[in-house]
């Protein structure tokens, strides 16, 4: 009967394998990775500085993990500071639909006055118009 070795290496792309190994070793690793290729051959340096920067390898673990899922998710984990968070929003849309309540009632305020202006100024044109023709006849 034969046992499983204790470490299976990944099959397959040997590039596939190399990532695998570095990020069982953590964001130093990847590090030295990147260091090491500038030192052989500068252009594998600077691909592994594009592909850390693309793969999003800058930030290993756990909690930066969290921290995307948290921002995907819109919670931050902590329930007091998402509830403050939540009724601090609704308070905030609350008081941004009555300014804009207001800023129509302005609106309309001063659209009625700039009318009733308008209104009043036809009326003395029309009135010294009638003043000027009664008088000439």
């Amino acid at each position: 009967m034969q046992t499983a070795p204790a470490f299976a290496a990944p099959r397959g792309n040997p590039l596939r394998r190399a990532e695998a190994w570095l990020d069982a070793r953590g964001k130093g690793a990847w590090i030295a990775a990147m260091i090491a290729g500038f030192i052989l051959f500068w252009p594998i340096g600077l691909a592994l500085v594009l592909y850390m920067t693309f793969a999003n390898k800058w930030s290993l673990g756990r909690s930066h993990k969290s921290r995307s899922m948290s921002r995907m998710t819109g919670g931050t984990g902590n329930t007091a500071f998402d509830a403050y968070k939540a009724d601090m929003l609704r308070r905030l849309e609350d008081e941004q639909r009555a300014f804009e309540e207001f800023l129509e009632r302005l609106r309309e305020a001063k659209d009625k006055a700039e009318f009733d202006q308008f209104m009043d100024e036809r009326e003395r044109k029309s009135e010294r118009k009638e003043d000027d023709g009664t008088a000439a006849a």
